[in-house]
C-alpha cells in the first residue's frame, strides 16, 4: 500500500510571521520618504513663484555629502566584519563610522553656520526656508543614528575578547541590530543625496 504524497501548504507572503523590529524600520523608512517627498511637491510650487536672489549651498555641504557616503562604507565593512567573526576589524569600522557620522553632523552645523553668516536668517523666505526645514530634519534622521551607533561601539569596547565577542554575536538579537542599523543608516544616506540634489537643482 502506497504512502499518500503529501502536499506542502505554500506560506501567504501577506500573512507570515515577520520580525517586528524589521518590519517598524520599514514603516519608520516609508514614513520619513512620504514627509521629504511631500516637503519637496509642496516647496518646488512654492518657490518657483518666488522671486529674488535664490541663495547658494554652504561649501560645507558638498564635504558632508563626501562624509556620508564614506561612511556607508565603513559601516558596510563593520556589517561584514562582525558577521564573519572578524571582531577586531569591527570594531575599527564602527568606530570609523560613528566618528564619520559625528563628522557630518559638525560639517552640517558648520553649513548652518556659514548661512547664519551670510545673514539669510535676516530675512526667512520660502527657499531658504527649504534648506533649513530638510537639512535640519535630517540632521535628526542622522542624529538618532549617531546615538545608536554610540551604544552599539561601546558594547564592542565592552567585549574586547575573542570568547566576549563571540558570544556577543551568535545572539540572534545582537546580529539583528547591526543589521537594522546598517539598513537605518544607509536609507539616512541615500535620503541626503536625495535631499542635496534636490537643493542644487533647485537653486
Amino acid at each position: 500500500m502506497s504512502a499518500k504524497p503529501t502536499t506542502k501548504l505554500k506560506e501567504n507572503p501577506f500573512t507570515k510571521r515577520r520580525e517586528p523590529l524589521g518590519f517598524m524600520l520599514w514603516l519608520g523608512v516609508v514614513g520619513s520618504s512620504l514627509l521629504f517627498t511631500s516637503i519637496f511637491i509642496i516647496f518646488l510650487f512654492r518657490v518657483q513663484r518666488e522671486t529674488g536672489h535664490m541663495m547658494v549651498l554652504p561649501d560645507m555641504f558638498w564635504l558632508s555629502t563626501l562624509v556620508i557616503l564614506f561612511s556607508s562604507i565603513t559601516l558596510h565593512e563593520a556589517n561584514l566584519a562582525f558577521a564573519s567573526e572578524r571582531f577586531l576589524h569591527y570594531r575599527v569600522f564602527l568606530g570609523a563610522t560613528l566618528v564619520l557620522g559625528i563628522t557630518f553632523i559638525l560639517l552640517q552645523v558648520g553649513g548652518w553656520a556659514e548661512m547664519l553668516n551670510s545673514g539669510l536668517f535676516e530675512g526667512v523666505t520660502t527657499s531658504s526656508g527649504l534648506v533649513y526645514l530638510l537639512t535640519g530634519l535630517h540632521l535628526v534622521h542622522i542624529l538618532a543614528g549617531v546615538i545608536y551607533l554610540s551604544i552599539l561601539f561601546q558594547k564592542a569596547l565592552k567585549n574586547r575578547t575573542y570568547v566576549d565577542s563571540f558570544v556577543y554575536s551568535v545572539n540572534p538579537p545582537n546580529r539583528l541590530r547591526i543589521k537594522l542599523l546598517t539598513r537605518y543608516w544607509h536609507f539616512t544616506g541615500a535620503l541626503w543625496l536625495v535631499v542635496f540634489l534636490f537643493l542644487i537643482v533647485l537653486y
